[in-house]
């Protein structure tokens, strides 16, 4: 493949490859935990701690306990940063470690930092919301209101970095933003407008959220069933996930490890309605990442289902999977089924989980399933990792309004 350089020669696509994860859930921190929680079907369900669950009939989450921010954040006050960018910022550092990048000569590169979220610092709008309506604005605490804004989520990690070459977005497309934000990085790197890109997204548990999903009625009791007949619903979580993404050329002549490559994406927004997933869109969504990739659909051997645990999520999406793929598509799981539905950082999260996958050679499992739901007709793997030798893998990342994201990504190869 060709693309049209800045100065308006054509020059050879870069091979975009994954080499550095900082992960934070509810099932495991850093890739070797985040991967051995994965196999064993871990479940990051517990009672929610994060804010006052008085007057609410269940309040099970997937909240990250024991965080300690300022073991990765060195140069800011982790004080001065609200939870989701905490978790973001963090999130940069260990994927910087972990792909075994020099920081000074980051600098001296041109870069991209791109964040997805869905709430931004909606928690600590929450207690500002709170003061206010308790004891007037004049008593808003000022430190709390400097961390509101969403921006700082992707420009924390220039500023704790010291990255000054870097163009840093906050991508607000809710639940589908980890991948959008994934995408973005893809373009700029294997166009060759930057020479590295940190990418994905991250949320903090917040009462807002929750009180939402849960007067949707959408607020599972106890656990999270994706494609299971008896499923009730999702359970609110929280982390971040961020992926290095670097053109191979970068990566070979630095002796990285390379997790895998990235293959292609496709985006769409239907606007069909304000919660509720359009099929036709869905699946069109799916073929537009796969024409991307240059896949035919037989060749994908795993989909990492956006498998919320709704009624509706699931039907339609398992749906828009066959009408894509046909009466036997791959394996379908869902990991939202162990750490929750961790909003803009989901995609994110899942996209290493996939990467992780294929190195490991298994399939994680949609754990909480007993009995598959007629209508969501799929292989969800349930409750128990099995091993595979998977070569492409597709992530898909389905939000409300209609705003969808998938991502195809492949076992790295030398000729492909």
């Amino acid at each position: 493949m060709t693309i049209l350089a800045q100065d308006g020669t054509t020059a050879a696509a870069h091979r975009v490859v994954l080499t550095g994860f900082g992960v934070f859930s509810s099932i495991g921190v850093g890739a070797e935990e985040f991967a051995e929680g994965l196999r064993v079907g871990r479940s990051g369900a517990k009672p929610i701690t994060a804010f006052d669950t008085e007057g609410f009939a269940h309040s099970n989450g997937c909240e990250i306990v024991d965080f300690h921010p300022e073991k990765w954040i060195t140069t800011l006050d982790a004080t001065e940063l609200g939870r989701a960018s905490q978790f973001s910022v963090a999130a940069a550092r260990m994927a910087i470690d972990d792909a075994g990048l020099d920081v000074g000569k980051l600098r001296e590169q041109r870069g991209l930092i791109s964040v997805g979220t869905t709430d931004g610092e909606s928690f600590d709008l929450d207690h500002l919301v709170e003061s206010q309506l308790a004891h007037g604005p004049e008593h808003m605490d000022s430190t709390i209101a400097r961390r509101v804004r969403a921006g700082r989520l992707s420009a924390a990690i220039a500023h704790e970095l010291g990255l000054t070459d870097v163009e840093a977005i906050t991508i607000p497309t809710a639940c589908a933003a980890g991948n959008y934000a994934i995408g973005y990085g893809y373009d700029a790197v294997r166009t060759g407008e930057v020479d590295f890109a940190l990418c994905g997204g991250a949320d903090a548990m917040c009462r807002k959220t929750f009180a939402g999903f849960y007067r949707l009625g959408t607020i599972a009791p106890e656990l999270c069933q994706p494609f299971d007949a008896d499923r009730k619903g999702i359970l609110t979580g929280e982390g971040a996930g961020v992926l290095v993404l670097e053109s191979l050329q970068s990566a070979l002549a630095r002796g990285a490890r390379i997790y895998a490559e990235v293959l292609g994406y496709g985006l769409n927004c239907d606007a069909y309605h304000q919660v509720a997933p359009n099929q036709q869109s869905v699946g069109r969504c799916m073929e537009l990442a796969l024409e991307n990739a240059g896949i035919e659909p037989h060749q994908v051997d795993l989909i990492s289902a956006h498998g919320t645990g709704t009624k509706a999520n699931d039907i339609t999406e398992a749906r828009a999977i066959r009408s894509v793929y046909g009466d036997t598509p791959p394996r379908t799981v869902s990991i939202k089924s162990m750490l929750g539905h961790t909003m803009g950082a989901a995609s994110a999260l899942a996209a290493i989980a996939c990467s992780l996958a294929i190195v490991h050679k298994f399939i994680p499992p949609t754990i909480n399933h007993f009995t598959t739901d007629p209508e969501c007709e799929v292989d969800c793997v349930p409750n128990k990792a099995v091993e595979a030798d998977l070569r492409v893998v597709q992530n898909n990342g389905l939000a409300f309004g209609g705003n969808n994201a998938v991502v195809v990504l492949g076992k790295y190869e030398e000729q492909r």
